[in-house]
């Protein structure tokens, strides 16, 4: 395994990558970084050139206030390493960026797995999770413990557990990896997709796998059900875990992966 730093127009990424093959790309939730492939990474480079980091304002990147785009920098980083076409696999936020990448720079996706996926221009109609008056009160007061705790309520335990009821080493990284985020200063303003993937999800043509956690928050569901029904070729898969899937229920989610990699 190789660590390094990349500087890009206004960042400094750092990113992990091992193994031969085609390339993988793994991009993380907005309540984490790029550890959360832990359980994924060495499998993964078994048989891929598989590629992780962790994107402006997460984890070990460091990044000056500038507008910027996400897609752009998966462009730029993919640049960098010499890499034309890969597989992206992307949990909530780093799925739509993932998704937003692949609409934008087609010929670049091998295949989009897209983890409890958030979606650009979907609306969703389901109850928000119970702790966001908190969350509000918490951001008012400038709480980070917190609005930290809050947070891991709502993605790593979900609607239906309480912290008990989770296994406390995965909630604890949860908790550090969401931590370092809510520490750090925020990167700028993000330049959105012109037109948002939820009117666009026809326009795909590259091999699609969607994965939920069944006790995830209904508004996460429901963004993801109308991706489904709006790419009606894609692999679907459900396991028993909240907002992070990958991180919680690993030995699965690995084994759905690679056997959708190996078929595409």
């Amino acid at each position: 395994m190789t660590a390094r730093t990349l500087d890009l127009e206004g960042a400094r990424m750092y990113l992990e990558e091992a193994g031969q093959g085609e390339a993988v790309v793994l991009l993380h939730a907005g309540v984490a970084d790029s550890r959360m492939w832990d359980p994924q990474f060495e499998p993964l480079s078994r048989s891929y050139r598989t590629v992780r980091y962790d994107r402006r304002g997460f984890g070990r990147t460091r990044t000056v206030t500038t507008p910027f785009s996400h897609r752009s920098d998966l462009g730029a980083l993919l640049d960098r390493l010499g890499i034309a076409r890969a597989h992206l696999v992307g949990c909530s936020q780093g799925a739509r960026i993932a998704l937003d990448f692949a609409l934008e720079a087609a010929e670049r996706v091998r295949s989009l797995t897209l983890i409890s996926p958030a979606l650009g221009g979907f609306r969703a109609t389901g109850p928000c999770p119970r702790q966001v008056p908190d969350l509000e009160a918490a951001d008012a007061a400038d709480d980070v413990a917190l609005f930290n705790e809050l947070e891991v309520q709502v993605w790593a335990d979900g609607p239906y557990r309480d912290a008990q009821q989770v296994d406390p080493a995965y909630r604890a990284l949860v908790a550090d990896m969401n931590r370092i985020t809510l520490e750090l200063p925020p990167p700028g303003p993000e330049q959105d997709l012109e037109r948002p993937a939820a009117g666009r999800l026809g326009e795909l043509r590259c091999p699609v796998l969607i994965v939920c956690g069944t006790l995830d928050q209904p508004r996460a569901l429901e963004a993801a059900q109308f991706l489904r029904a709006g790419v009606p070729q894609a692999g679907y898969a459900e396991l028993e875990a909240a907002h992070l899937p990958s991180l919680e229920r690993p030995e699965a989610f690995t084994s759905l992966l690679l056997e959708f990699l190996n078929d595409h």
